[in-house]
């Protein structure tokens, strides 16, 4: 078995608000990885007195300790109690009903001698590799199917001059609207303090015979593919599986760096928090 993991932060000054990690049992029979992308709230307040990491290092210590623990549970059942068990620590301080109370993307992944499972929930990407080569992406597209009222919003806030007070406010009107579509029906879904939002979770199985490998990526090392479109999906694997994890986000880095306004590759954040799990089981 092979396991390779990297993560970093957009901003250095800033704590990095991904979380990757592994599990193998005891019996060394089978395995887990658990990858989320913290979101970034405003810097107005959120509701909640704790920060984005606070919370992504408990939501996912506690979806890695009962992946593993707890094989009876679907990997849904697995997201639901530990966002449950996560709201518990912080619902008697925090308004966990703000729209922005600390929240992550999540990919999940388990497998044993005979079966891969599988939970993607919001913007961040598993990829399956096959025997033969081939990658088949796992993707919760909803985030890139708003309204179309919503996507003209974001279409028409890019096509403002930069650094303009118009832009500005534009892009304040937009984020409003998106974010009344946040865990919302008709909208996008994270995993923040209701644990219902599981069921809303792409969730799947294939025997274990059909997967070479796996390599779950936060959106800031997706990145490569869905913004610098540097590659397909294909070769984002193919790259990490002959590099490591490390040479991804370093080409991401190097594609930020060469467009650090977003002028060419139009982006939320110039630099943004990367995280990348390989694993050939």
């Amino acid at each position: 078995m092979r396991i390779e993991l990297a993560t970093e932060p957009g901003d250095p000054q800033r704590p990095n608000e991904d979380y990757a990690s592994v599990a193998l049992p005891a019996s060394g029979q089978g395995g887990v990885l658990v990858l989320l992308d913290g979101v970034t709230p405003p810097e107005e307040a959120y509701g909640c007195i704790h920060s984005v990491p606070w919370f992504t290092a408990r939501l996912g210590g506690a979806m890695l300790e009962l992946s593993g623990s707890r094989r009876d549970m679907t990997l849904a059942e697995v997201l639901s109690a530990a966002i449950s068990r996560t709201a518990d620590m912080h619902r008697s301080t925090c308004d966990l009903s703000h729209v922005r109370t600390p929240q992550a993307t999540v990919v999940t992944a388990r497998w044993s001698a005979d079966t891969v499972e599988y939970l993607v929930l919001s913007d961040s990407v598993l990829l399956l590799e096959r025997p033969d080569g081939t990658v088949r992406p796992v993707l919760d597209p909803r985030l890139d199917e708003l309204p179309p009222a919503v996507r003209a919003r974001g279409a028409a806030v890019r096509a403002l001059p930069r650094g303009s007070a118009e832009r500005a406010a534009a892009g304040r009107a937009y984020g409003r609207a998106v974010e009344a579509l946040r865990n919302a029906e008709g909208g996008f879904f994270t995993a923040a303090a209701e644990p219902s939002v599981a069921a809303r979770a792409v969730t799947g199985r294939v025997p274990r015979g059909e997967v070479r490998s796996l390599t779950a990526l936060s959106d800031g090392a997706g990145r490569w593919v869905e913004v610098f479109r540097e590659g397909s999906w294909a070769d984002c694997a193919a790259l990490v599986a002959k590099q490591g994890p490390q040479a991804l986000i370093d080409q991401v880095r190097a594609a930020e760096a060469a467009d650090p306004d977003g002028a060419a590759y139009p982006r939320g954040k110039a630099r943004d928090d990367a995280a990348v799990v390989f694993v050939a089981p």
